[in-house]
């Protein structure tokens, strides 16, 4: 047998990685595992017992088991995680997103141990994994945010104070959170001290910190976010928007891009604006930089410092492989590109279909009985599921992405509509049957909706009434 083809990159400057630990599972550990094989790079899963079976376990080069089912004793077990790379001899670890993907600890620890973390330097993963933080660092770059407190709010008077100056509505966040956990909509003064403890209380239960802010409530915002690429020396671009504002409990379902409600003016300026702020900060790998967008103006949410669930819908749009720069890059290369070499082609729509009851959002672990997914032109099906796969109760549900591309939006929803209506997972529920529902709906047909439409939507009895 004939060895396979080695990755460029001595020739150029910097020496590729020989072999890349996945420390993650599902469909992104399938996903990186296979830009990893065409860069010709050799591949380690980890999984818990609960995966032995899994589709990245199966393809992977070589495989450790690094623990029992419940993530905190395997995916996030980082011990286990670096004995894994010195047993296997992998030189560098490729996160995912999410478990560990943005842990500064974990990037310390491997660097530590002479393993390249595929991601950002660890001090910019904990400046923006630090909500109060990262919206200094955004003023400091120039970047717009929402008006707000500078910092963490100390008290009910200070928080009324705050009020008082920038108006309301309002909404307290956690300082060290996300997904909706620790945020509370204040809409007068007489709530302020109940939602103020109420989201304290939420935020020490779920990330260990009781601190929070506030900021401007914006009524009917659009969720818009800038994906970025750095090498870490200087050099960054912007490769456009996605339009992520179809949520649930503050959850991504259907991701587009470009986004129906920009024009190439507004793209381009705040595309520049990120890339510069980038360029400043030295920053290195793939980021998003996450807006609320509102009557023509963007105020900065946060920053991802990973890669994103939605990425291949910037993938479709410009043709170029994230997770393959976001090796290169971590390599040691520069980047490859320029701003002027990023062209949006287009229109792609990703929907996250989920093992879960389409109108209760009710989790449906279990065995997949039959499953096939749609082909042709501009479809992709980004799934580590496979017929007879049986999904874990212990993890997230995601059971696939469905991303369809088309020369504009019309052509993209009227491909959508066809490759949902030939997707068939049995054995277990999904949430196909909203998007098929959402997919022939007028409003999202015309792109005219915000962050709170789906939840008005599905509250008003858009799916039927949920099951008791």
């Amino acid at each position: 047998m004939s060895a396979a083809p080695r990755a460029v990159g001595s020739d150029l400057g910097f020496k590729m990685f020989d072999k890349i630990l996945i420390a993650n599972r599902g469909e992104i550990a399938l996903r990186v595992l296979r830009a990893a094989k065409e860069l010709g790079i050799a591949t380690v899963a980890v999984h818990s017992t609960a995966d032995a079976n899994a589709m990245h376990v199966r393809l992977a080069d070589e495989s450790v088991c690094i623990g029992p089912p419940p993530a905190r004793d395997s995916y996030l077990n980082i011990p286990a995680l670096i004995a894994a790379c010195e047993i296997t001899g992998a030189d560098a670890v490729h996160p995912g997103y999410g478990f560990l993907s943005e842990n500064a600890r974990f990037a310390e620890i491997l660097e530590r141990h002479n393993i390249a973390f595929i991601g950002p330097k660890a001090e910019h993963i904990r400046s923006m994994g630090d909500k109060i933080e990262a919206k200094r660092t955004a003023k400091r770059l120039g970047i717009p945010c929402v008006p707000g407190s500078e910092g963490g709010v100390a008290d009910e008077a200070e928080a009324l104070r705050i009020i008082r100056e920038i108006g309301l509505p309002v909404i307290i966040k956690a300082a060290s959170g996300g997904g909706g956990k620790g945020m509370k909509v204040v809409r007068t003064e007489d709530e302020i001290a109940v939602l103020l403890a109420t989201a304290r209380s939420e935020a020490k239960a779920n990330f260990g910190d009781d601190a929070v802010y506030i900021e401007k409530y914006l009524e009917k915002p659009r969720h818009i976010e800038i994906q970025v690429l750095g090498d870490g020396r200087g050099n960054a671009i912007h490769l456009g928007e996605r339009d992520c504002s179809l949520q649930r409990r503050h959850q991504k379902v259907w991701e587009e891009g470009p986004s129906p409600a920009l024009n190439a003016g507004e793209r381009d300026r705040i595309g520049e604006i990120c890339a510069k702020a980038m360029r400043e900060l030295q920053y290195r790998g793939a980021g998003t930089i996450e807006f609320l967008y509102e009557d023509g103006e963007f105020y900065f949410i946060e920053m991802n410092t990973r890669i994103q669930v939605e990425h291949p819908v910037t993938e479709m749009i410009t043709g170029i492989d994230l997770v393959n720069e976001q090796i290169r890059i971590a390599a040691g290369a520069p980047l490859s590109l320029k701003q002027s070499d990023i062209v949006i082609e287009g229109h792609a729509i990703e929907c996250r279909v989920n093992a879960e009851h389409h109108a209760t959002f009710r989790p449906s672990p279990g065995k997949i009985a039959s499953f096939h997914t749609p082909g042709g032109l501009g479809v992709r099906v980004d799934s580590a599921a496979y017929q007879g796969y049986t999904i874990p109760p212990h993890y997230d549900s995601l059971v696939g992405k469905l991303i369809v591309h088309g020369r504009n939006r019309d052509e993209c929803l009227m491909r959508l509509r066809r490759s949902l209506d030939e997707f068939v997972v049995d054995g277990v529920d999904t949430t196909l049957p909203l998007f098929r529902t959402l997919v022939r709906n007028q409003d999202i047909l015309n792109g005219d909706y915000n962050i709170h439409w789906l939840e008005k939507f599905l509250a008003a009895g858009g799916m039927g009434e949920p099951e008791t």
